[in-house]
């Protein structure tokens, strides 16, 4: 493969991702993988979904995100009497007595925000999952008789898996707008979990994230550099025939030939693995390709962002829902193994 040439725009900027994954790298331990693919949704401009158990530190890494994402940031706590218009303007009684309207965490930056951290969004209403879904999809929302658009935003929000009371599920078109949703577990190595426990630096959340550079990406710069990628990094026909032919056995895995144990395949899939979710797919696996330095898509690309960015998007029956976890990644691995790769 070709190694990319330095030109404009992307001129450093591959070295700015890599330095934001350093920084984003001294708040968390053991999360590599996460950080990479965070990154490559950053440079995607999709929005990312993080989910794990309570205490993994979830919040954490995406504060260090932020941080080193810079720009204008702002964040509210997903909760069962969260309303949409708590997201636009903050009603309340001014010292004076008189009733007072200030612009809410969506509105405080205006056009200038360009990170939004939804917390516990599965505490939230439907009702506020309906203002994110436009949020998402347009980056814009509609108040006080008009239309306030964020062009650099780029949303992430974060869910409690364990916890299922007072809760709701994001519907499907909402979690279609996520470009990934990513699995935050706990570190696996040894030494990163003693660390954890006994390092103090890692007990205070506020100096651990001050210790990360502020603005190292721009996110004013982002959208150039992002549609650079797109158009510099390239697909061959056989990598096209290949991804369109995952596409196939995703959508129809019986009459792919591919096999689950204890699964009835001609009604497992129930939907989904639309062709937005195949764009999604290219548009992360070209970032991925760029960061590895690489001009041109390889089936390895697909493979490292193909869970986070399909798994929820493909629908299955409702006898098989609950199992979703292990069939969903049963399902992407024999799907892999099913068709060959060029």
């Amino acid at each position: 493969m070709r190694v990319i040439r330095e030109m404009e725009p992307l001129g450093d900027w591959r070295a700015r991702a890599l330095a934001f994954e350093r920084e984003v790298g001294k708040a968390v331990l053991g999360q590599a993988r996460v950080i990479r693919l965070i990154t490559i949704a950053t440079f995607a401009r999709g929005h990312v979904l993080l989910e794990g158990d309570v205490g993994v530190g979830k919040t954490t890494l995406l504060r260090a995100v932020a941080r080193a994402i810079g720009g204008a940031f702002s964040r509210i706590e997903g909760t069962i009497d969260l309303m949409p218009a708590d997201l636009v303007y903050h009603a309340h009684l001014g010292e004076d007595g008189r009733p007072r309207i200030d612009p809410g965490p969506l509105l405080k930056q205006a056009g200038d925000l360009s990170i939004f951290f939804f917390n516990e969004i599965n505490r939230a209403r439907p009702q506020v999952h309906s203002l994110l879904l436009r949020l998402m999809a347009e980056r814009s929302v509609a108040a006080f008789n008009r239309d306030y658009v964020f062009p650099h935003l780029q949303v992430f929000a974060d869910r409690n898996r364990v916890e299922r009371e007072e809760t709701f599920e994001l519907p499907a078109a909402a979690r279609d707008r996520f470009l990934m949703e990513i699995e935050v577990g706990m570190p696996l190595g040894a030494e990163d979990r003693r660390r954890l426990i006994f390092d103090p630096r890692f007990h205070d959340v506020d100096a651990l994230v001050g210790t990360v550079a502020e603005g190292v990406l721009d996110p004013a710069g982002l959208e150039k550099v992002a549609r650079a990628i797109q158009a510099g990094i390239h697909a061959s026909p056989v990598l096209e025939v290949y991804t369109t032919a995952l596409w196939a056995a995703l959508r129809d895995p019986a009459a792919a030939g591919v096999v689950v144990p204890g699964v009835d395949m001609a009604r497992l899939v129930a939907g989904g693995a639309s062709p937005r979710g195949m764009s999604y797919l290219v548009r992360a696996a070209r970032v991925r390709a760029w960061l590895e330095g690489r001009d041109m898509v390889v089936p390895e690309d697909l493979r490292a962002v193909f869970p986070e960015v399909m798994a929820h998007r493909i629908f299955l029956d409702p006898v098989y829902e609950l199992r979703r976890g292990e069939i969903v990644g049963e399902l992407i691995a024999q799907v892999f193994a099913r068709v060959p790769a060029p």
